[in-house]
């Protein structure tokens, strides 16, 4: 009766009943046999490593439900009720082939404009600054005194190397 609720918790606690029936089948045999009968059975019942079963992995990034709306969404307008919410229903052919090209025509005015500003970009010298032309003035009188200096250097260096 404590073997059979033994059995019971471990179901419980989610170990599969196969592997304790197992130990009292084993048990059973070393039972009968009289060589064994007093000795710790321990070497004999099978060891069951536990495993740690993964989870279920979660997604990096949780899209968020959209609130359940049990009407349909409207439905989008026609291009008749389009045209009739912006009276073009009732311009006869020749209004509308003459609005479709004032349309046109501004777009390709405006294309031609942003054309042409690129182009003459080009053209136009980039600023110069005052400092950079008087700093370059600077660096050419620097550069005589670093002259004198390095003639002296060589002459240092090749008197250390006669020696």
């Amino acid at each position: 009766l404590q073997q059979v609720r033994r059995i019971a918790e471990d179901t419980m606690k989610n170990i599969h009943p196969i592997y304790n029936i197992k130990a009292l089948m084993i048990k059973r045999e070393l039972a009968k046999d009289p060589q064994l009968k007093n000795e710790n059975w321990e070497r004999f019942l099978p060891k069951f490593a536990t495993k740690n079963v993964s989870k279920r992995k979660q997604p990096k990034i949780k899209r968020e439900k959209k609130p359940y709306t049990p009407f349909p969404p409207a439905q989008p307008e026609s291009k008749l009720d389009k045209q009739l919410a912006s009276g073009e229903y009732f311009l006869s052919k020749e209004q509308k082939r003459m609005r479709q090209k004032k349309e046109l025509d501004a777009r390709h005015e405006e294309a031609e404009k942003k054309r042409q500003e690129r182009r003459s970009q080009a053209f136009v010298p980039p600023e110069e600054d005052d400092e950079k032309t008087q700093n370059s003035g600077q660096k050419r009188k620097n550069d005589d005194v670093d002259i004198e200096e390095l003639k002296q250097k060589v002459k240092k260096g090749l008197k250390k190397s006669k020696k």
